[in-house]
């Protein structure tokens, strides 16, 4: 296995697989573009666990082509993060969605736009060889995988 560091972030790698810790008090988003960027990864799927103290999410409202965006501060267990990166206009776009457990035991959930990790952020990444393309969908306007 390789050892990696990054700018708040630390992995190992075994073949296309990468195992990520994101490090306390920083942006999971941010870091994993970081990530993306250091590694030259331009597909692949993410999992991944941890907890939060600040989310952003966003939720699409088809009838108007937009999302609807809001911010939580409060201690929130990630469940799940789950999401996929391939190319945008030749650049790495990550396109994630998250599940957060709340104290009393009820749960969010949305597209991912940005959260900082509060305690722990751990991460695998699988690494697929090769390009994987999306392109602004004419008529929606999402990103949508094109083959």
């Amino acid at each position: 296995m390789e050892k990696m560091k990054g700018k708040n972030w630390s992995a190992l790698k075994e073949g296309y697989l990468f195992v990520v810790s994101i490090d306390d008090k920083e942006a999971i988003v941010a870091t994993l573009n970081d990530f993306v960027a250091q590694t030259g990864i331009k597909a692949g799927s993410i999992i991944g666990i941890g907890a939060v103290n600040q989310v952003t999410l966003k939720f699409y409202e088809p009838e108007n082509g937009e999302y609807k965006e809001k911010v939580f501060t409060e201690q929130l267990e990630m469940t799940n993060l789950t999401g996929n990166i391939a190319l945008l206009n030749g650049e790495p776009l990550l396109h994630l969605h998250i599940t957060l457990g709340r104290g009393d035991y009820t749960a969010l959930a949305g597209h991912l736009e940005e959260a900082i990790v509060s305690g722990a952020c751990e991460l695998y990444v699988q690494e697929i060889r090769g390009e994987v393309k999306k392109d602004v969908h004419p008529e929606n306007g999402l990103n949508i995988y094109t083959f």
